[in-house]
C-alpha cells in the first residue's frame, strides 16, 4: 500500500503507519516528525495510571473525583465531571460526558496518593520500555503530549500482543465500563449507548465514526483535535496511527474512515 499516495490527496500534513503485530507494515513520509498527539495523549496517560493499579498503588474502584465517583468513573468519563472545569453535571455512572477535566483529575489522584509525577511514571513505565524515544508528556495528561508516529506505531503493537503491559488490565481498560450508558461522541454528536474503556473509545456499532465501515465492534482507541487518531483491531490484527499538522475538522471525517477501510482490505486476512 502506497500511504505517501493516499496521505497525498488530504489537503494537510499527515503522517500514517499500519501495523501488525509483528510491527509497522507500512509507514508515509513524515513519520519521524514530532507532533502533537492532543487527545490521544489520554490512553497513554491512563495506561500509567492503570500501571499503578497494577502495582497494588491504586484501585479502579476507590473513591475519586466529584461525588460518588470512584477512579473508574474518571478514567471512562463517567464521572459526570463538566469537559473543562470541576462542575458535576450528572451523578457518577449515569452519562457519559467526555471530558479533559476528569482525566486530569485522575492523574491529581494518582500523584496525591504515589507521590510521583504521573509524566515521569509514564515515562519510565510505557514510553521507554516500549522505546518512544521522541514522546514526551509536558502538561495535562488529557492532552499534552508530543511525539512522532513511529513511536505510536510502537505502542500500537504492543496493544495488539501486549509485552509490556499487563495483559489483564488492557483488557480491562478495552472493555466497556458502565455499558449502556448514553453521551456524546466530540464531533460527530449524541450516541446511545456511548461505549469507552478506560482511558480508550470503543468503537462497537456507533455511527457515524471516525474508524471505517470495516473495523470491528472490537476496535479500541482514540483521536484528537490535533488531527490525530489511533485505532487498534483485535479482530484484523491490525492498528492504525497518524499525526497532523491540522487541527480535527471535515477534512478528518472525509478522510480517516476511506484510509481505515484501505488498510483492512489491504491486510487483513479477515475480510
Amino acid at each position: 500500500m502506497n500511504l505517501d499516495a493516499i496521505v497525498g490527496t488530504w489537503p494537510v500534513q499527515a503522517a500514517v503507519a499500519v501495523i501488525g503485530p509483528e510491527g509497522t507494515r507500512a509507514s508515509s513520509s513524515g513519520s519521524d516528525v514530532v507532533r502533537r498527539f492532543a487527545s490521544v495523549t489520554k490512553p497513554i496517560a491512563v495506561l500509567g495510571i492503570l500501571d499503578a493499579v497494577h502495582a497494588g498503588e491504586l484501585d479502579l474502584d476507590e473513591p475519586a473525583g466529584p461525588e460518588g465517583s470512584t477512579l473508574r468513573h474518571l478514567l471512562a468519563h463517567s464521572s459526570g465531571l463538566n469537559f473543562d472545569d470541576d462542575r458535576q453535571l450528572a451523578a457518577a455512572g449515569t452519562r457519559r460526558i467526555y471530558s479533559n477535566r476528569g482525566i486530569e483529575t485522575a492523574g491529581e489522584f494518582f500523584e496525591q496518593r504515589t507521590g510521583v509525577p504521573l509524566a515521569r511514571r509514564v515515562h519510565e513505565r510505557i514510553l521507554t520500555p516500549l522505546g518512544m524515544r521522541n514522546t514526551v508528556l509536558n502538561g495535562s495528561p488529557a492532552k499534552d503530549m508530543t511525539g512522532t508516529v513511529d513511536d505510536l506505531a510502537l505502542l500500537a503493537r504492543e496493544l495488539l500482543d501486549p509485552q509490556v503491559l499487563d495483559p489483564a488490565l488492557l483488557d480491562e481498560a478495552t472493555t466497556v465500563q458502565f455499558p449502556g450508558v448514553a453521551g456524546i461522541l466530540p464531533s460527530y454528536g449524541r450516541q446511545t449507548p456511548n461505549d469507552w474503556g478506560l482511558g480508550f473509545e470503543i468503537r462497537d456499532g456507533k455511527d457515524p465514526h471516525w474508524t471505517g465501515t470495516l473495523n470491528s465492534a472490537h476496535t479500541f482507541g482514540h483521536f484528537g483535535q490535533s488531527g490525530s487518531f489511533l485505532w487498534v483491531d483485535p479482530a484484523h490484527d491490525l492498528a492504525c496511527v497518524s499525526l497532523s499538522d491540522t487541527d480535527f475538522g471535515p477534512w478528518a471525517m472525509e478522510n480517516w474512515p476511506p484510509l481505515s477501510d484501505a488498510v483492512i482490505r489491504e491486510y487483513s486476512a479477515h475480510v
